[in-house]
């Protein structure tokens, strides 16, 4: 089954339930770091983020945006546990986050995939850490890589890959655990535009097909009003919510043989994400869509 038809197939999933719970919980986090000192200064303490609090819906994608440097990939190794809170927590179903597990999966802007392996072997490469028989292993490393698109290409070794299919692979090993949420850290970045904007898609299908709720992290206003339900914007350093955008555009089969880049609907609402984030400093902080 193609991916295509994998997310006709599927439930639609594009609207989590209004009156779902929380499936991912941030509650007044803050993150510093201690700057070592040297002869000349003494050490001191950096605010990467600070009372952040926000809530995303099971099923839900959202995207964040911010300035350079305001803590956006530090969130998400909150989220994933790699780093923890200075205060605040964070919390995945209720549960705190104390560090890594496996109902989080984590795709990163550099594929870091084993170059000595296989596109599917790389795809298992987690499941053996976990014990799962070989069979297993394959029939879920098939399974994933046919979702993301890569049906025929199992054998193949990353130097025979192209950018985009890297990454591919990279998504599909991350869904292998069936994490409950997926968290993308510039995913997309080193793509080139066509590129890019094909994988845009194909995420978009897989969420639809697999009803994941999806953090995005992103330096594009396009790339985060064209994936998100909702776009977080946050303010420059340290990092806090300084607006959470609702995005109200058509999706999936509305789509088809258009293209949503020029709905007067988008352009509105890439002008309100431009204008939050070039907002001055100490601008009040307010949720909404375009106007």
């Amino acid at each position: 089954m193609t991916l295509t038809a994998a997310a006709a197939s599927a439930t639609d999933v594009l609207a989590p339930d209004a009156g779902a719970p929380a499936r991912l919980r941030f509650e007044h986090v803050r993150k510093e770091f201690t700057v070592r000192g040297d002869r000349r200064r003494a050490p001191s303490t950096l605010v990467a983020v600070d009372d952040l609090s926000l809530d995303v819906a099971a099923g839900e994608l959202v995207t964040v945006v911010g300035p350079s440097g305001c803590g956006k990939s530090t969130l998400l190794d909150l989220v994933a546990g790699l780093s923890t809170p200075t205060s605040g927590r964070i919390l995945v179903d209720g549960r705190e986050v104390t560090g890594p597990g496996l109902d989080r999966g984590i795709v990163f802007q550099q594929y870091a995939l084993l170059p000595w392996r296989s596109a599917q072997r790389n795809v298992e490469l987690g499941l053996e850490a976990r014990g799962l028989p070989a069979p297993e292993r394959r029939r879920v490393a098939r399974e994933k890589l046919e979702l993301v698109g890569l049906a025929g290409f199992e054998d193949r070794y990353p130097h025979e890959l192209s950018g985009g299919m890297k990454q591919r692979v990279a998504i599909a090993r991350a869904l292998a655990f069936d994490p409950e949420v997926l968290l993308m850290d510039e995913p997309f970045a080193a793509l080139d535009a066509q590129t890019r904007e094909q994988l845009q898609d194909e995420l978009l299908r897989i969420w639809r097909a697999t009803g994941k709720t999806i953090v995005f992290i992103t330096h594009g206003i396009e790339e985060a009003v064209y994936l998100g339900q909702r776009v977080v914007v946050l303010s420059g350093r340290p990092g806090r919510v300084r607006t959470v955008i609702d995005v109200d555009l058509p999706r999936g089969d509305e789509l088809a043989g258009t293209d949503l880049r020029t709905d007067p609907r988008f352009v509105a609402h890439r002008h309100t994400v431009w204008e939050a984030l070039h907002a001055p400093a100490g601008t009040p902080e307010r949720t909404g869509g375009a106007a």
